[in-house]
């Protein structure tokens, strides 16, 4: 059985002060929730992200990696000093890097691959822009993004590495996919990993949905066969709002 991932993507919001308050009023909310949650925090608010959670069960994540683990990257993140501070998650691929930070699916591929290499677990993220969906071609970009991002990934990595299925459309638009549409989409990307590798690994791996997951709309989304958690931004960002996600079963 997948065990789902609730995980927050802070994306440039709180400083270290607003950081420990959150986690210090999320982390009696949720200590019994049936998935791992995890918060995904600005680089700069790592550390008081994993003051403010130890003891608890929430997990601090990073935002982003490098491909590799020194040298001349002025601002970029080495993913060896992730996993050295104790970072066992990292959001890859996000489409705001697509968009914003020149990502394509080439470095993505290079960046989850070198997460992978210093024991980090990916989540990666693929998805259609409105215009892509319209002119319907959903299908086969996930597959191809997918494909794109595990390239020279082992069998044995994939399974168990994270994939968010994040419609561009539905990020902080308020909008989103139906439960039933982002589950189909789901559902080509866990199809596409069976034919890259086998029915075992597609059946392991964990597919989160991303895209205005929000109190209202969880339940019915996670009810759904081929989504196992959500990537969530602007819910993710008060107490309230991220334990009613995390307790989505209750």
């Amino acid at each position: 059985m997948r065990k789902p991932i609730m995980a927050g993507n802070w994306k440039m919001n709180k400083t270290p002060d607003e950081t420990k308050a959150m986690i210090t009023a999320l982390a009696p909310e949720i200590e019994d929730a049936d998935c791992t949650v995890i918060l995904c925090t600005p680089a700069v608010c790592i550390s008081a992200a994993q003051e403010a959670a130890k003891g608890s069960n929430i997990q601090i994540g990073a935002q982003n990696c490098h491909f590799e683990n020194s040298g001349a990257y002025t601002a970029e993140t080495s993913p060896a000093t992730l996993k050295a501070i104790g970072i066992q998650y990292v959001i890859v691929g996000h489409s705001e890097r697509r968009q914003y930070f020149a990502e394509t699916d080439e470095t993505v591929n290079l960046r989850a691959k070198a997460a992978l290499s210093n024991g980090l677990t990916p989540i990666i993220c693929v998805g259609e822009s409105l215009a892509q969906r319209e002119a319907g071609v959903t299908e086969t970009l996930v597959r191809y993004q997918t494909t794109a991002a595990l390239s020279g990934i082992s069998a044995e990595d994939a399974a168990s590495l994270v994939i968010a299925y994040e419609p561009i459309w539905a990020i902080g638009t308020g909008k989103t996919a139906t439960a039933e549409d982002a589950n189909v989409v789901c559902g080509y990307i866990r199809s596409q990993i069976a034919d890259l590798y086998n029915k075992q690994v597609a059946d392991a791996i964990v597919i989160q949905y991303g895209g205005s997951v929000n109190p209202k709309n969880v339940k019915e989304l996670m009810s759904m066969e081929n989504i196992d958690g959500g990537l969530v931004g602007g819910a993710s960002l008060t107490a309230e709002n991220f334990s009613q996600l995390a307790n989505y079963n209750k």
